[in-house]
C-alpha cells in the first residue's frame, strides 16, 4: 500500500491551463528535490560557493511561472523535459557570467551543450539508482513518480549519507575519491554508504516503492 502518495501530475497540470496558479505551484513543487538533486550534481565548488542548487530551481520556477503559457506539451513528462531545459539554460547562465570570460557566442553554445548533456546524464544515473535498488514500474507514469519520491528521500537522509549517495551513484565516482572527497577512509566511505543505501531502501519501503 502507497503511503503519501504523490499528486496526479497531469491533473494539476490540467488545472493549471485552466488559471489554477495554486496548482502549477503544487505541480512545480513535485519536482523540487528531483530538480536540486540534478543542479547539485551540475554544479561545482566554485558555482556552490556563490549559489546552491535551491537559487537556482527557484529561479527556474520563476521563469516557469511566468512563462507557462508558453508550454505546449501534453502531460506531466512533457512538463518535467520541459522545466529541466529551463534548468539547464539557467545552469549555463550562472557558468557563462561566473565561471567563463566569454565574449564569443560560440562560448556559451559549447557550455549550454555540455550543461544539457550533462543534466541529461545526472537523470539518467538518478533513473539507474532507482532500478539497481528499488526496481522500477513499466510504465513511464510510474517511473516518474517514483524518481520523485526517490529526490524527496534523498533529501531527507543525513547530509553524510546524502552526500555519499551522490558522489557515488549520480557523480558515478569510484570509492577512492569518494573517500578522499569526503576526507574518509576507503572502509569508512564503503560502510557508510551501506548505511546510506539500507536507510534509503527503508524509507522507500515505507512509502511503498519497494
Amino acid at each position: 500500500m502507497v503511503s503519501d502518495a504523490q499528486p496526479n501530475p497531469d491533473e494539476l497540470l490540467g488545472r493549471a491551463r485552466e488559471g489554477s496558479g495554486a496548482c502549477l505551484g503544487e505541480l512545480l513543487e513535485m519536482y523540487s528535490n528531483y530538480l536540486k538533486l540534478v543542479a547539485a550534481v551540475q554544479m561545482d565548488e566554485r558555482l556552490r560557493a556563490r549559489f546552491s542548487p535551491s537559487d537556482v530551481v527557484q529561479e527556474t520556477f520563476f521563469e516557469a511561472h511566468r512563462d507557462f503559457h508558453q508550454f505546449r506539451g501534453a502531460d506531466g513528462r512533457a512538463f518535467l523535459a520541459w522545466i529541466r531545459r529551463i534548468l539547464v539554460n539557467n545552469l549555463a547562465r550562472l557558468v557563462e557570467k561566473h565561471l567563463i570570460a566569454a565574449r564569443r557566442d560560440v562560448r556559451r553554445e559549447v557550455s549550454l551543450s555540455e550543461i544539457g548533456a550533462g543534466v541529461g546524464q545526472s537523470a539518467a544515473r538518478i533513473e539507474t539508482l532507482l532500478a539497481d535498488h528499488c526496481g522500477s514500474p513499466s510504465s513511464q507514469a510510474g517511473r516518474n513518480e517514483n524518481l520523485m519520491i526517490l529526490a524527496d528521500e534523498l533529501a531527507e537522509l543525513p547530509p553524510e549519507y546524502r552526500e555519499v549517495v551522490v558522489l557515488r551513484h549520480l557523480k558515478g565516482l569510484p570509492f577512492a575519491d569518494v573517500a578522499k572527497q569526503m576526507e574518509r577512509s576507503g572502509g569508512a566511505v564503503r560502510m557508510l554508504w551501506l548505511r546510506a543505501i539500507e536507510t534509503l531502501r527503508r524509507r522507500l519501503k515505507k512509502r511503498g516503492v519497494l
